[in-house]
């Protein structure tokens, strides 16, 4: 770890001298702030509140949206909606802040830096409106997959510590939410994704972690090695430890690249026996051999994989691993192993994340509408032995031959549906050509019954029907929520009515 800092080619990234607290002189300030979702609505009710100039501007016009302009506008705030106010920054403007969905290609992105305009992300704002003194740390998490899961177990853990403790960031809570909530938290859990990562610069986290990397959103970032870097930089100016993923060489490398605080250590997380700086398994207990004075010889029971079950039939190996990053990050804020098993005992995991379909019958049904990428829907297929996988949707640019020639194998048949399903479709016809493929053209709201009918008819006793669709879905969805509810529903109308 070390080296000097990336070197940049990017605008001056200060519109004001002294922006780094949440009392610094922000009045008078000309700030453009592009997309009213959670976070865009957060980031202009933060500056309007302390004197700057805010213009607001959405691409999007729906009722929320709409509703979120009124309230700004009474707070002060120009309010422009629909696609001809999102080409340039108003004339004036000193500071963009953008959403994470706005890609650094977008046409306003690109006048911006033409013009010389520092881009901020809402995390970089939020992290610039921390308290002067006394603010909560920060505990951060990225990776292709797992974010959401570990982040949940992280604030689990330190709520078991009796920390005043949430998680937030691209969970769902905004950031900047957290960071101005009245009463004060002790520590934050955040999630961040490569989109706010791309835009931060100044974050400084006790501990940092990458999961995992894979090929994703490569539309967005416009290559695999600007997505890398992006997600490096959770690392940079990481205090105490940066935790990687020694299954995963990518993450230790960037973890090598990252410019961190002096004395920071590297800790890897092994579902193997961990090496000293390590957590991982001995037996069937997670073991900390980075976190106690003789690591070289001796480790701390975290906790046993029993305490991780909860509410799940069995534990897939990927959510051990995020047990074991959560419990990293914990030990590194100072959290004690007792703190950690409770925390991990305590915690549940959130819907439609490898859930079974609570029905009767000889074949399971299971819930992983949160696959969107490749690599999510391969750690799902790899925690099942024979499985009627049903697949597609938008798949952002990604390659599938990788995921389909690993889940050969363990298929029984494939059910496919989405704008992208032909590209999955193709690879199946490489490197799976045994294996039945039956595409749902349909995209209508009965295109689920359809897609569970086949499913169940390729199934037999002992299969599980797997939703893992290496995909995103909103070309027949709102979010992968409601694909992961179209499934429930369907499943228990077939089940039911089967049995009927």
């Amino acid at each position: 770890m070390g080296g000097g800092r990336r070197m940049t080619l990017e605008p001056n990234y200060e519109p004001r001298p002294g922006l780094t607290h949440r009392d610094a002189d922000w009045s008078g300030l000309h700030v453009l702030v592009v997309g009213l979702g959670v976070s865009g609505f957060a980031a202009a009710d933060a500056l309007a509140e302390r004197g700057a100039h805010v213009t607001a501007v959405s691409r999007d016009v729906t009722d929320v949206i709409t509703e979120r302009g009124r309230i700004l506008e009474i707070l002060g705030v120009d309010v422009r909606l629909g696609p001809e106010h999102v080409h340039t920054p108003p004339e004036g403007t000193e500071l963009v802040v953008t959403s994470p969905g706005v890609p650094p290609h977008d046409a306003l992105m690109l006048a911006a830096a033409t013009a010389g305009i520092p881009v901020w992300g809402e995390v970089e704002l939020a992290w610039r409106m921390r308290a002067r003194e006394g603010a909560a740390p920060w505990l951060t998490v990225t990776g292709t997959n797992g974010k959401t899961t570990t982040v949940g177990m992280l604030a689990s853990i330190l709520r078991a510590a009796g920390l005043r403790a949430t998680a937030a960031g691209n969970v769902g809570t905004p950031i900047l939410e957290a960071v101005l909530h009245p009463e004060p938290f002790d520590v934050i859990a955040v999630e961040l994704s490569s989109f706010q990562l791309h835009w931060q610069r100044s974050v400084s986290a006790v501990a940092s972690a990458v999961l995992n990397v894979a090929p994703d959103h490569l539309d967005w970032h416009g290559s695999y090695a600007e997505y890398l870097r992006a997600k490096g930089r959770i690392y940079d100016n990481t205090h105490i430890a940066c935790v990687y993923n020694v299954a995963d060489l990518q993450t230790e490398q960037l973890v090598m690249d990252a410019d961190v605080v002096e004395g920071c250590r590297a800790v890897g997380f092994t579902l193997g026996v961990p090496a000293p700086s390590m957590v991982g398994i001995v037996d069937d207990v997670l073991a900390d051999r980075a976190f106690v004075e003789q690591r070289q010889h001796s480790a701390a029971e975290l906790c046993t994989l029993d305490d991780l079950r909860g509410d799940l039939e069995a534990v897939p190996p990927h959510y051990v691993a995020n047990a074991l990053a959560a419990a990293a990050l914990a030990r590194a804020y100072g959290v004690g192993p007792i703190a950690v098993r409770d925390g991990l005992r305590a915690f549940r995991p959130d819907r439609h994340r490898i859930a079974a379909v609570d029905v009767p019958g000889p074949v399971r049904w299971v819930n992983d509408s949160k696959a969107t990428n490749t690599h999510a829907a391969a750690a799902a297929l790899r925690s099942f032995d024979s499985v009627v996988w049903i697949a597609g949707g938008l798949l952002k640019g990604a390659d599938v031959d990788g995921l389909v020639q690993e889940a050969a194998s363990r298929l029984r048949g494939v059910v496919l549906l989405g704008r992208d399903r032909a590209e999955i479709a193709d690879a199946l016809a490489r490197h799976a050509p045994d294996v039945p493929v039956i595409d749902v053209a349909a995209t209508d709201t009965g295109a689920m019954d359809l897609v569970v009918a086949h499913a169940a008819r390729l199934a037999q006793p002992g299969d599980v029907v797997l939703l893992a669709p290496a995909a995103a879905s909103m070309d027949m969805f709102d979010n992968y929520g409601a694909r992961g509810d179209a499934f429930e529903e369907a499943v228990r109308r077939h089940v039911i009515g089967e049995g009927a």
